[in-house]
């Protein structure tokens, strides 16, 4: 087991460094390096869960992840919409996870009620997805309301079943909300703050590694697994990010 903990690390390593490398670009408008970047990023993460011996829907949701990055490289409205697509099909394969390893007992304290807690973080998502859409709905261009409406209750959905596998999981499903949140802003046309492209990558990069890493935890205390994630390999230091729609141009 010893033997094989160099390659996982140089796997995170490698993502860190290309996650670095696209956020770089971003901030220099060097939109060659973005190019090369970001396709890279997904993969990389994915082999490394494979060596942590994840569950093959987590390396189909982080390859959907891939399929949607790459897709958004491209500016035409059918590409947005494929990506859209590919990274919905992404959160289906959080939710069959989230499902399988889920423990709402997590955030209840000693004496405290998970049904309370949860009754609580589920009245919260539901305010975020209808403010959200509602704000939105005036400024969407009209063939883009229905996919951007049922896109957005399938990421909340997303963002609320992650809060069973622990606080890394439930940050990165957060962290994934707010990044679609500010690429559906600059599809409505509304005004954005200054370097949104930075701001999309950054909080969509570290919400898949840590989602990536709260399933791992999850499913390795399942099985009962030794490959679980060691404190080495889950520091709480989250690669870089780049570009928007998530960073696509």
């Amino acid at each position: 087991m010893t033997a094989r903990r160099p390659v996982p690390r140089l796997l995170l390593g490698a993502f860190a460094l290309a996650a670095l490398g696209d956020l770089l670009s971003v901030l220099a408008d060097l939109g060659p390096g973005h190019a090369v970047c970001k396709p890279l990023l997904m993969p990389l993460l994915a082999a490394y869960a494979a060596t942590r011996r994840a569950p093959r829907p987590l390396i189909a949701a982080l390859l959907f992840g891939w399929g949607g990055d790459t897709l958004l490289l491209f500016g035409a409205e059918p590409a947005f919409l494929a990506g859209m697509g590919s990274f919905a099909a992404g959160h289906v394969c959080y939710l069959v996870l989230f499902r399988r390893y889920g423990d709402t007992r997590w955030y209840a304290p000693a004496g405290g009620s998970p049904r309370a807690r949860g009754a609580v973080l589920v009245a919260g998502y539901a305010l975020a997805l209808v403010g959200t859409v509602t704000l939105l709905w005036p400024d969407l261009p009209a063939d883009m309301r229905g996919p951007v409406a049922g896109y957005s209750l399938l990421l909340t959905a997303m963002a609320y079943g992650a809060t069973a596998l622990g606080p890394a999981a439930a940050a990165g499903g957060a962290l994934f909300l707010v990044s679609d949140t500010l690429i559906a802003t600059g599809v409505a046309a509304w005004p954005q703050p200054p370097r949104p492209d930075f701001a999309i990558m950054l909080t969509y990069l570290a919400a898949q590694y840590l989602l990536t890493t709260g399933v791992l935890r999850a499913a390795h205390r399942r099985t009962g697994n030794g490959t679980a994630v060691s404190s080495a390999d889950s520091t709480t230091t989250t690669p870089s990010a780049t570009t928007s729609p998530r960073a696509g141009a």
